[in-house]
């Protein structure tokens, strides 16, 4: 039976989308990567599947690229309520995430950020606010868990960086057991920042939407960076503020691009 989804990106993070609220559908690690290769298959960073909520309106699935299953993906989480045509509360392996559909894309409340160390989780204890560690470079990163794992690193330039060439070696750095998203970001003013991502499982991408939490989660952190802010990625911009409980709000376009099936 051919596999009908939906392709849809947040600022160019892209996804395949299969609606499995009315019919399950079947996907393990190979199928996602499949699915997932550019070459072979349909092409995307992450695959999403919607399916029923038993407590919330629906729920949601992530693997990425590389067939590994995560628990959080922002840029994916606001495109739900796009997909379904209205705000909705989404199960998801990090818990339930509200989305709100706001001009040409969503609003979603990202809970609250955690810094413990076996939270991240890190191999064993340290100073979550700087690590004690450095890579070429890059050193001192804030650790922070926005339902899935990141470091966070502030610099002069991040383009300015060899993302490429130093973010596969941290995400595989045996100090963290799950592996680790790798954010670099350099602060404009207090309210405005650049940012790229190495992301676990996808490499760079265009746009993460948990490493955008992240690092305006890390910047809070450090006093860096004032309630609101405007992020800069390579794929485009999205908004970040700090709710009453200190929970991420983040704000952001969703695209609907095409429907099709494929023989995957």
């Amino acid at each position: 039976m051919a596999l009908r989804f939906h392709k849809m990106h947040g600022l160019g993070n892209d996804f395949v989308v299969v609606d499995a609220r009315e019919q399950p559908v079947a996907i393990d690690a190979a199928r996602a990567q499949a699915i997932a290769d550019r070459h072979t298959g349909i092409g995307c960073d992450q695959l999403i599947l919607i399916g029923p909520g038993d407590d919330t309106d629906v729920s949601m699935r992530i693997w990425n690229a590389d067939g590994s299953e995560v628990a959080a993906c922002g840029n994916a989480t606001r495109c739900v309520p796009v997909f379904v045509g209205r705000d909705v509360s989404i199960r998801t392996a990090a818990g339930v995430l509200h989305a709100a559909i706001d001009g040409d894309g969503a609003t979603v409340d990202m809970g609250q950020p955690r810094f413990g160390w076996d939270e991240i989780p890190l191999a064993y204890a340290m100073d979550t606010r700087a690590l004690p560690l450095a890579w070429d470079e890059l050193a001192n990163p804030v650790a922070v868990n926005i339902g899935n794992p990141h470091v966070v690193f502030f610099v002069a330039d991040a383009y300015a960086v060899p993302l490429e060439a130093l973010g596969p070696d941290i995400e595989c750095d045996p100090v963290f057991p799950e592996r680790i998203n790798v954010n670099i970001a350099h602060i404009l003013a207090t309210d405005h920042l650049v940012m790229r991502t190495w992301e676990r499982g996808a490499g760079l991408t265009r746009a993460c939407g948990t490493g955008a939490c992240a690092t305006f989660a890390a910047g809070r952190r450090l006093g860096k960076l004032a309630p609101s802010v405007r992020l800069d990625l390579p794929g485009g911009l999205l908004r970040l503020a700090e709710g009453p409980e200190g929970q991420l709000l983040m704000s952001g376009p969703a695209t609907h691009v095409f429907t099709g099936e494929a023989a995957l």
